[in-house]
């Protein structure tokens, strides 16, 4: 009987509890976001599916859905699931943990995951605790931060951990939030007749921020808070929704990540010379409470370091206004701020404070935006998250000045500045003009596609030295031109580690290998053109962890309808036909995701290597002769292998709904070695009505016998058993939708 009393209060505490915590999704079909590592075909989602898990560390904002995940993989595996917070346990109960998890282990050959909430607030002492039993295996490790890893998790426990890096929700993941709640009738509001309106929709999306729990418990409030119609209908109104969710929460952290990539950008924009990213970043830290004298010391650093003896008076103002912001304090000294950083960032002093709060009034009243990659303080984490990857040094360039975005991408084109005409501020008037013009220039000028542009890192992984070799030699076995095909490919294909990845023609492994190497957190699926091919990548493939092996299909096998890939690589798929170009592209189209990109190496064959080219000792007017003959075994109406060349396959792209964000034609040389049979089998001839063989071309082009045996013979002496510089042409093309 008390089982059954202490049920029911569990029932009635869990039905009573908020909206975010009853709406927490149980099953990884419920759980909304992070496509990107939880989507189909995705490493993480096929490791939980099949019970494979090893140590991970999720890392992210509030409200993306850190614990949430880790409530869902605690419902779809066969581990013992037990939970921690790290605010609350100590060395005591991870010793309990423990012995109960050796004890589960051995009595009943159960696994035990260990989950750690708020994982960065346990000391280096407790932490090292965990070590052992990680590596034995005795508990696999969940854990869950809003701080950095790399900077506040142990390193050991950080290398032996997979990384999963979460990202705000975007607008499209949060209004499936709200439906979700709105329709689902126990957890949610499903059994009460609510209507939203779409306006209040759009604001309570737009205030959230990308926070799902702020969403929710905004939405509860609207909700509880409304009182039905005469028709018993519940309608949340646009003014219902601002009363719910009046301030924008602004994602800051005063010791950690976060605090560190904003004051990064900050010092960047002020020593790059921008003053409206100055301001932006300047209202951001105010605006979320950072400490104004830490601020000011920066600073003050910075009027020394990067702006010295070019202004020597600079020191003075920030030490004046810093002077004043003691004496006067907040509000008002955000007027000393501001005036600090114009200064600075422009070098003449200035009165037009006035658009710090131009800035201000951003980032209360429009969506947040990230710090660009380029500007994050990538001092400890560039490897682990590409933090400051692309960042251009302004002291390296010609005037201490270089065209690159300090904005977020949101706000880029924004101007917060305005040069007054009065005092030394008239003569930066322009200056000022002219590098926004430099500037939005450049952004207007930047291709669609920028290949390995500096993007964040979003998953890591222990590094694994056998797979790793193993990958590595299969990889350095290709010959000199494949390998530089496939290096050139794979540059601007820009994969990232968590990228999802069919190979689309995989007569080798020439691409696979590489793929499953540079995204080791996704997958990789290849489709074999023959049976012998297939069994071949499956046989290579076995050397690799389960979950590291790419899954191999065959031409004729369908893909799962729901896989959306981040690229389609191919090489060479088109040799026999580019008419197969169009039903590729059709046939890829749905299994490309949202921003997914098709990435083709195709050798081009009317530029092909002229075999001509390659001897010297032909007279003159019969090497003329020779590559007119040659030239035209390029020009055959009826041979689909060799009449074609790179315009013809652009067209046929640009006759789709796809955009071509990138294309070029590049030479790639290698070595290769023609036999004395090859050069014998050219100077055959065939049989066939129409000319078939290089014999029958100069025999068409009106070349005699005795031409022809000289052309033979110099082949033979110059060609035969040699290893000559063989030049392809091969067209990379870029495309997305």
């Amino acid at each position: 009987m008390d089982d059954l009393f202490k049920h029911a209060r569990k029932q009635q505490i869990e039905d009573e509890s908020p909206l975010a915590n009853r709406m927490r999704p149980q099953t990884l079909d419920e759980y909304i976001g992070q496509a990107h590592i939880i989507g189909p075909g995705r490493l993480l989602r096929r490791a939980i599916q099949a019970d494979q898990l090893s140590s991970l560390i999720f890392y992210g904002p509030p409200g993306t859905g850190k614990t949430t995940l880790a409530m869902v993989i605690a419902n779809s595996t066969s581990s013992f699931f037990i939970t921690i917070n790290a605010v609350l346990a100590g060395v005591k109960d991870i010793r309990e943990a423990i012995a109960a998890a050796e004890e589960r282990r051995n009595l009943h050959n159960q696994r035990t995951t260990l989950f750690v909430d708020e994982v960065h607030r346990w000391n280096r002492a407790q932490q090292d605790a965990l070590l052992p039993h990680v590596e034995r295996g005795t508990i696999i490790l969940i854990g869950a931060t809003t701080e950095n890893p790399y900077f506040t998790v142990n390193q050991a426990l950080v290398s032996r951990s997979r990384i999963f890096q979460l990202q705000p929700l975007t607008e499209v993941d949060l209004a499936n939030v709200i439906r979700q709640a709105l329709e689902m009738p126990h957890r949610g509001y499903g059994h009460l007749n609510v209507s939203i309106n779409d306006d209040a929709l759009d604001h309570l999306v737009n205030v959230s921020n990308g926070d799902a729990r702020s969403l929710l418990n905004a939405l509860e409030l609207a909700v509880e808070t409304t009182p039905p119609d005469d028709n018993g209908q519940i309608i949340i109104t646009l003014d219902v929704a601002e009363e719910s969710i009046q301030r924008r929460a602004v994602l800051y952290d005063r010791d950690g990540d976060v605090h560190y990539d904003t004051i990064s950008a900050f010092i960047k924009s002020i020593r790059g010379s921008d003053p409206d990213a100055a301001m932006y970043w300047l209202a951001k830290m105010v605006y979320a409470g950072e400490d104004p004298r830490f601020i000011f010391r920066r600073l003050a650093i910075l009027a020394s370091e990067d702006v010295g003896m070019a202004d020597p008076n600079a020191v003075a103002i920030v030490n004046g206004c810093w002077g004043i912001f003691e004496k006067i304090g907040m509000p008002e000294g955000q007027f000393s701020l501001a005036e600090a950083t114009i200064y600075l960032a422009t070098a003449p002093k200035s009165n037009s404070t006035m658009a710090y709060f131009d800035a201000f009034r951003a980032v209360s009243e429009e969506k947040s935006g990230d710090v660009p990659n380029h500007l994050k303080d990538g001092n400890r984490d560039k490897e682990g998250f590409g933090h400051g990857k692309g960042y251009l040094y302004p002291h390296a360039y010609r005037d201490h000045w270089v065209e690159q975005q300090y904005l977020p991408t949101e706000l880029q084109g924004r101007l917060f500045y305005q040069p007054s005409d009065q005092g030394y501020e008239k003569s930066v008037q322009i200056e000022v003009a002219r590098r926004r013009e430099a500037q939005l220039e450049a952004m207007l000028a930047k291709d669609l596609y920028e290949p390995n542009s500096a993007g964040e890192v979003l998953t890591t992984s222990p590094a694994d030295r056998s797979a790793d070799s193993w990958l590595q030699r299969v990889i350095s076995g290709e010959g000199d031109t494949l390998g530089a095909i496939r290096e050139r490919l794979f540059y601007l294909a820009d994969i990232k580690r968590h990228h999802l990845i069919l190979d689309g023609y995989a007569t080798t492994g020439l691409l696979t290998w590489e793929a499953v190497r540079q995204a080791p957190e996704g997958g990789v699926w290849s489709l074999a053109p023959s049976d012998r091919a297939a069994d071949l990548l499956r046989q290579q493939g076995a050397r690799l962890n389960v979950l590291r092996q790419p899954q191999v299909l065959q031409m004729s096998d369908p893909i799962p309808a729901d896989l959306l890939f981040d690229r389609i690589l191919v090489r060479d798929r088109f040799t026999q036909s580019i008419d197969q170009l169009l039903q590729f592209l059709q046939d890829g189209l749905p299994s490309l995701g949202p921003d997914g990109r098709f990435i083709i190496a195709q050798r081009i064959p009317k530029l092909g290597q002229r075999i001509v080219d390659l001897v010297s000792d032909l007279p003159e007017p019969l090497r003329k002769k020779v590559k007119t003959a040659e030239e035209k075994i390029y020009e055959q109406p009826d041979n689909p292998m060799v009449n074609w060349g790179a315009d013809d396959l652009t067209q046929i792209i640009e006759g789709t709904n796809l955009t071509i964000l990138h294309k070029e034609i590049s030479p790639i040389s290698g070595k290769r070695t023609i036999s004395r049979d090859q050069v014998s089998g050219w100077f055959k001839p065939s049989a066939a009505a129409s000319p078939s063989t290089y014999f029958d071309h100069l025999e068409k082009a009106k070349l005699t016998a005795e031409e022809i045996t000289k052309v033979e013979s110099s082949y033979t002496r110059s060609l035969s058993g040699k290893a000559v510089d063989w030049t392809i042409q091969v067209g990379f093309w870029v495309i997305g939708k």
